[in-house]
């Protein structure tokens, strides 16, 4: 199992930037190491193939001029002008047994189309390297002329080593190389993400600290760290105003309700009706300035909430008792499957706030005489929170904007809300790092929502 950081830094760019190098480069070694090779080794060869061949040559005139019997005669004066072995002179009739030579009997060999190869047979007791050239004579007589090559042999065994030994360390460097520098960059990049992070959970005075080498990071840290100052006074100018604005109307709002409901005290008949009608309406104002702050706030991270363990069958039960008087009133009945001692790391308040829409909108939504399933279910790394109903459901393209704020996917807009439910639901999912899932209750609509047991 290769651990997560080695993971990391094999999956950088920078690690398969420096190996692509690595190899490119092992490429460009071996090409010069065959050119290396057709230049020295290749030249001894052929010159190895250019004096059998005369030797060829020159025993063939022989043959052609004076006859099998010179030809012989001259074969064994070379034999004994090179009693060290040095050339190889083999001399074989058409049943291949050797007439005169200073090989006991035919090598075992592969011809290549010019008729050369090269074979090994003992000399000294010691192995020999030999390359020959075979020439078949008109009567059937085979001659084959050889040299030794144990010189060349020895180059090539020098030569193989070098290159295997020069790819290897190649490799390694290559590998090393590409942990090394992508360990360095990720340690830069650390600081790109750890400020990012922060920046995301609302912490918009965070900023990327210069290493004062002027590279590219410090190039990228100065033109991030001036568009954060931008993005900073821009935020904390839209929050000014937003704050102001909602508390500004929320109090003529809260007074003008107050009043309505004043009046209401002082009518009778049809009259007070429609008047308690306009405090639920003012109500329902209210509300909405109220989530759009919370939701405001959480996403800019001022909100002023703390977290603490809590345990979240707790908070499900208190929130299907909010709801259980509107459920009796439709005839639905709340399924709870509740685990005990789920606790989690968070803010109760939202956490409440979140299973209490969840639940209002399945009580609103599910049709009469059903049931809702709620579920609560503990596991060692996470809690998951279900929320089930057997209303008409929703469309799976409707899944990703039905989080966004005043989306409504009632076409008529008969039912009351506001269409902030679902997205106060996922910003207190985001800010405890839940994960949420929309799909099909086959019928009906499911939420699930995944919490970490500790706050990460």
């Amino acid at each position: 199992m290769i651990p997560k950081k080695i993971r990391e830094i094999l999956r950088t760019l920078t690690f398969k930037l420096t190996v692509s190098f690595s190899i490119f480069l092992g490429l460009s070694l071996s090409l010069l190491a065959l050119f290396f090779y057709w230049s020295t080794i290749g030249l001894l060869v052929r010159e190895t193939d250019a004096t059998l061949t005369a030797e060829v040559n020159s025993l063939a005139d022989q043959y052609n001029e004076h006859g099998l019997e010179r030809l012989a005669k001259v074969i064994r004066f070379r034999i004994t002008q090179h009693e060290n072995r040095e050339m190889v002179y083999v001399l074989a009739n058409r049943s291949g047994r050797v007439v005169v030579g200073n090989l006991s009997r035919w090598p075992e060999m592969v011809l290549d189309a010019e008729n050369r190869a090269e074979f090994s047979h003992q000399f000294r007791e010691k192995e020999t390297k030999t390359r020959a050239r075979v020439f078949r004579l008109e009567s059937g007589v085979t001659l084959l002329v050889g040299r030794n090559i144990e010189q060349i042999q020895n180059f090539r065994a020098i030569f193989s080593r070098s290159i295997y030994g020069a790819i290897v360390l190649t490799l390694i460097f290559a590998i090393l190389s590409g942990l090394l520098f992508s360990r360095k960059m990720l340690k830069r990049l650390d600081s790109f993400t750890t400020v990012t992070a922060d920046i995301m959970q609302g912490k918009l005075s965070r900023r990327i600290k210069e290493t004062g080498t002027l590279d590219e990071f410090d190039v990228l840290a100065r033109h991030l760290n001036s568009m954060l100052e931008r993005l900073e006074t821009l935020v904390s100018g839209v929050r000014h105003v937003s704050d102001n604005i909602a508390h500004d109307m929320r109090t003529p709002l809260t007074r003008l309700r107050n009043r309505i409901e004043g009046i209401s005290r002082k009518l009778e008949g049809d009259s007070q009706m429609e008047v308690e009608e306009c405090v639920t309406e003012a109500d329902e104002l209210l509300n909405m300035f109220s989530s759009l702050l919370r939701i405001a706030r959480i996403e800019s991270g001022s909100y002023g909430g703390k977290f603490e363990s809590g345990d979240m069958a707790i908070i499900a039960t208190d929130a299907i008792e909010l709801y259980q008087g509107s459920a009796e009133e439709k005839g639905v009945v709340i399924v709870p499957e509740i685990d005990e001692g789920a606790n989690i790391s968070g803010d109760r308040h939202l956490l409440f706030q979140l299973l209490a829409n969840l639940i209002d909108n399945a009580v609103k939504y599910t049709l009469d005489g059903t049931s809702i399933g709620i579920m609560v279910e503990k596991s060692h790394e996470e809690i998951i929170v279900v929320v089930a109903d057997n209303g008409p459901g929703v469309a799976a393209a409707d899944y990703e904007r039905m989080s966004g704020r005043f989306v409504r996917l009632d076409p008529s807009r008969s039912l009351p809300g506001s269409g902030l439910g679902l997205s106060l639901v996922k910003v207190v999912g985001d800010l405890h790092k839940g994960i949420i899932r929309f799909s099909d209750n086959r019928p009906g609509f499911r939420v699930e929502v995944r919490f970490p047991t500790s706050h990460r």
